[in-house]
């Protein structure tokens, strides 16, 4: 597994006014180049009446990472490329920016450009909720009605969930746990039942959990 990394929970959208030019940072979670591509595609159709829509992404994180930007018709450095050390510094992976600008009419010259990106680019950076990454099992468990109260504590101790829970004979309860969770989980399981219950893992996966 790659070394866990911070990734957008949602999209978000900020905005602010350097000399009457209006930028309009926006940015979201994607987990491939595709991804990215057609999110970028989206908001410059949104905006497709901007002077510039200036493109940033980092799809994957830790050592592997697929970097892109451009500077969209601003001056070579001034825009994409300052936008694309914010992100690098956030230490943000699966994520891409698009930064918008409609000119003002006063020009900004070289510094208040690279200035006005990157400042566009913290607002978003600093303000997006972050989750991680974390491989996860999906198991099954089949057990008497009588433990059921008992399991489901187990189950959010373990920093799990309850997906589904279907009553027959037996209660069949679906759970999603992380993967370094499982093995105590399933001690916790083997200790509550006498050794009689144990969870059968039907799907391992990775999933986004929220991190403060």
């Amino acid at each position: 597994m790659t070394k866990p990394y911070s990734v957008p929970l949602s999209e978000i959208r900020r905005e602010h006014v350097v000399v009457n030019s209006r930028f309009i940072s926006t940015l979201a979670p994607a987990f491939s180049i595709d991804e990215a591509r057609a999110f970028m595609a989206r908001i410059k159709h949104e905006f497709a009446d901007a002077s510039h829509n200036v493109p940033v992404y980092i799809i994957g994180g830790g050592n592997t990472v697929t970097e892109y930007f451009s500077d969209d018709g601003e001056p070579s450095g001034t825009s994409g490329k300052p936008a694309l050390a914010v992100m690098r510094g956030s230490g943000l992976g699966d994520a891409v920016l698009v930064i918008t600008r409609y000119f003002g009419g006063t020009l900004l010259g070289t510094g208040g450009l690279v200035k006005a990106y990157t400042e566009s680019a913290q607002l978003v950076v600093n303000a997006v909720g972050r989750g991680q990454r974390i491989p996860v099992h999906i198991g099954m468990i089949a057990l008497p009605y009588n433990l059921l109260e008992r399991l489901r504590l187990v189950v959010t101790r373990q920093r799990g969930e309850v997906l589904a829970e279907d009553f027959a004979g037996d209660v069949t309860m679906t759970v999603r746990l992380p993967v370094d969770s499982f093995e105590a989980f399933q001690n916790d399981l083997r200790e509550l039942s006498a050794g009689k219950v144990q969870a059968e893992i039907i799907e391992t996966k990775e999933m986004i959990v929220p991190v403060s």
